[in-house]
């Protein structure tokens, strides 16, 4: 990859500053990426503060493996952030964590990598795997998978209205020739898509639909947020970045659940209300957005939405 596929980090003081962070504590950065948040928070650990980076892509892998070795207080591993707490048991760090952070979605280094089958804008092998080395990749999974499961996967992740069109146009084309490229099946989107939306390519949504899909974005983010309340002790802080609705939806359902508590199913009038129903967590403040500044530096981050817990039990 070319070192002028750089990654602006999104809400970078914002985050850091919303983990609190303590300067002898146990944090954890679930998407490493090229290591922005990881690196500011370094900055605000002293000697014995330690930071655990996770990430599936071998490219952030490779540079966390430099910050690594410069910094002795950094670890990197290359596993899904859905996996922390097998991890953190194996570390001995389960339940002692102090702040958990995700920031959710692609990079932009991944999406201006044409080699790495993300983008439509930019022709390139067809493949859109985090990690290269596992699953399948964009090209098998269009080789085999029925119309009527595209369409569910361009409607249901890419909440494109136009799914089962679009989906029987890619099938028709199969039939023909094999898509191996992202320009190729952009073109085939794109001309199957009815009504284009104001600046924005027609492809867009099939194509997230399809990245969700073969990345288990979502399923990795339900499991994570488990895995990362479990993570954190009493005070702890859990800060998640989300770039579209479907990610955002999660999250704000999962805190709102866990903030609630089970009260809600105890007869009313209890004098005392058992621990076990008690809310998990307290949400701190409000949604949080990218500024105009930054919007106008890094016109990327203007669908990031922040949300902020602390774990109370």
């Amino acid at each position: 990859m070319s070192e002028a596929l750089s990654h602006i980090t999104v809400l970078l003081d914002e985050a850091v500053s919303a983990l609190a962070v303590r300067s002898a504590g146990r944090y954890i950065d679930g998407t490493f990426g090229r290591g922005g948040h990881s690196r500011l928070i370094l900055q605000n650990l002293n000697s014995e503060g330690l930071l655990l980076g996770f990430d599936k892509d071998p490219l952030a892998i490779a540079t966390g493996m430099e910050l690594q070795k410069q910094d002795a207080r950094f670890s990197i591993v290359q596993r899904s952030f859905a996996e922390m707490d097998e991890e953190l048991q194996q570390r001995g760090l389960f339940g002692a964590v102090d702040g958990v952070l995700l920031d959710l979605g692609v990079s932009s280094p991944q999406l201006d990598d044409a080699e790495r089958g993300f983008s439509f804008m930019h022709d390139g092998p067809l493949d859109m795997r985090m990690n290269p080395e596992e699953g399948i990749s964009a090209a098998e999974w269009i080789a085999e998978v029925s119309a009527e499961e595209m369409a569910r996967v361009f409607k249901e992740y890419g909440e494109e209205r136009f799914a089962r069109r679009m989906a029987n146009a890619v099938i028709a084309r199969r039939a023909e020739k094999p898509f191996t490229r992202t320009a190729d099946l952009a073109a085939v989107l794109t001309e199957a898509n009815p009504a284009w939306e104001k600046g924005k390519n027609p492809a867009t949504r099939a194509f997230q639909g399809m990245r969700i899909h073969l990345n288990n974005e979502l399923g990795d983010l339900e499991k994570g947020l488990e895995a990362a309340i479990a993570s954190l002790k009493v005070g702890g802080r859990l800060v998640v970045i989300s770039f579209h609705s479907l990610e955002d939806r999660i999250v704000k359902q999962f805190m709102r659940r866990l903030a609630k508590g089970e009260a809600d199913n105890l007869p009313r009038h209890l004098p005392i209300i058992p621990e076990k129903f008690e809310p998990i967590i307290k949400i701190i403040g409000k949604p949080q957005y990218a500024s105009a500044g930054e919007l106008k530096a890094n016109p990327r981050a203007r669908s990031a939405v922040m949300r902020v817990a602390e774990k109370l039990r």
